[in-house]
């Protein structure tokens, strides 16, 4: 089953949609298969391919969305890309996320880099907003020490 995704900016205002394949699907989460469509994105952390192989998870009572990315060269795991969002709106066919523009970037060896903190800072948020926003964040981090899933292969 295609899922459309749709990125809003932290005013819920469209940036950007795409589609995904249904993987599955459970009470307040859903996981998609999607491909980078876009034309190759060099980072200072990492280069996004077109044709890159994406596991999404989002979910509609945590504060982010994780995707698990896959190189299209080779197909080995590259890295996970969480967004700090508000809670994703998940319908039967469309996900729609509020991006609260603080990322996360976690390299397969498990180094943690986090993105976009003074563009976060610069949004108009409310405090209990912004508060979510870096409890989800401290969250993460914690998932990502553990080793907690999707990030089971971190484990020591």
């Amino acid at each position: 089953m295609q899922i459309t995704v749709i990125k809003n900016d932290h005013r819920g205002r469209e940036v950007w949609r795409y589609h995904g394949t249904l993987l599955e699907r459970g009470p307040t989460w859903i996981k998609l298969e999607a491909f980078f469509s876009r034309p190759d994105v060099v980072t200072d952390y990492h280069i996004f391919r077109q044709g890159d192989r994406f596991i999404e998870w989002f979910y509609s009572d945590r504060w982010y969305n994780i995707f698990e990315m896959y190189s299209t060269a080779d197909g080995r795991l590259v890295g996970w890309y969480c967004n700090i969002t508000r809670p994703a709106i998940i319908e039967r066919d469309v996900v729609r996320a509020d991006d609260l523009a603080l990322d996360v970037f976690v390299a397969p060896g498990g180094a943690l880099t986090v993105l976009d903190e003074d563009e976060f800072e610069a949004l108009p948020l409310d405090p209990a907003t912004r508060r979510a926003a870096r409890d989800a964040l401290a969250e993460l981090r914690a998932m990502i020490a553990a080793g907690s899933p999707p990030f089971e292969s971190l484990r020591g």
